[in-house]
């Protein structure tokens, strides 16, 4: 698998699990159709809501939530490696954990992330976000093998710490999935920077399938999915419309940038600011 075919799916998703599931499979079978052998699919695939309590009652844990099932047996169907950017995974009576799935071509789950980073944020009077209140975070990085494939797992927000990404490409990671919803003031500021700068930084492919359009109560999210090669050079990319963007990438890419700017070695001690 040093030379692979990628997809990032782009999607709009509503309140309606099936219907969003149904999307995504869509999408899913139309990028493996032309030849993809690793897809990813944004954060919140399985639902976006305005009141999280909505989302709390509407999923399940590990064993219930519909979606896990589906797009296990999708994965296996097509034969294909599927990165599902995050599904509301229930952890508690009132809390959601913002989880990504890596699912196996046998249809079995290779590795998931919880995402760290909380988005407690106020972009205006109107537009704050407290994501911790209702989704738990979680506390260890994710690294996965892809038939000999390193894989660096984060989502969304989790762009902003630098430091994870770094951590991830030291120990192997050759391709980072940033799977997200960004809000449209803020992906219109950074998301391509934030984008560009981590495979620069850690000379990895980054791979950001995104939400896009508008969503219940009228949120917005930015779109724009991305692929990125290791030297920050955008291979592939969209605006704002639902659909699919592939890229063939070539895994000895990230050798030769970090060769180039052996960055990941040039560590050095040093004492922080008081």
């Amino acid at each position: 698998m040093n030379k692979i075919k990628v997809a990032c799916i782009q999607l709009t998703s509503s309140p309606d699990i099936d219907e969003n599931l149904a999307a995504a499979a869509k999408l899913v079978r139309e990028a493996a159709g032309q030849g993809a052998a690793f897809i990813l699919t944004p954060e919140n695939t399985d639902q976006m809501r305005r009141y999280v309590k909505d989302r709390v009652a509407a999923s399940g844990d590990m064993e219930t939530h519909k979606p896990i099932a589906f797009f296990a047996a999708l994965a296996k169907e097509l034969g294909i490696w599927l990165l599902i950017g995050s599904l509301g995974v229930r952890v508690s009576e009132d809390k959601l954990a913002n989880r990504s799935f890596l699912f196996s071509p046998a249809g079995e789950i290779a590795q998931t992330y919880d995402k760290i980073h909380m988005f407690d944020v106020t972009l205006s009077r109107t537009e704050f976000y407290r994501e911790s209140s209702d989704f738990q975070p979680g506390r260890q990085a994710a690294l996965a093998d892809m038939d000999g494939v390193k894989l660096g797992m984060g989502i969304c927000y989790d762009l902003r710490f630098p430091h994870l990404w770094r951590d991830l490409a030291k120990a192997g990671a050759q391709i980072l999935t940033a799977p997200a919803a960004f809000t449209m003031p803020t992906g219109e500021a950074h998301w391509e920077v934030l984008l560009r700068a981590r495979a620069i930084e850690t000379g990895s492919f980054v791979l950001a399938a995104a939400q896009t359009g508008e969503h219940e109560g009228g949120r917005q999210t930015w779109g724009h999915s991305m692929i990125i090669g290791p030297w920050g050079e955008i291979l592939a990319a969209m605006d704002r419309e639902i659909g699919i963007i592939t890229a063939d990438i070539d895994l000895s890419e990230v050798d030769k940038a970090r060769a180039a700017i052996p960055a990941l070695t040039h560590d050095r001690e040093y004492e922080k600011p008081t």
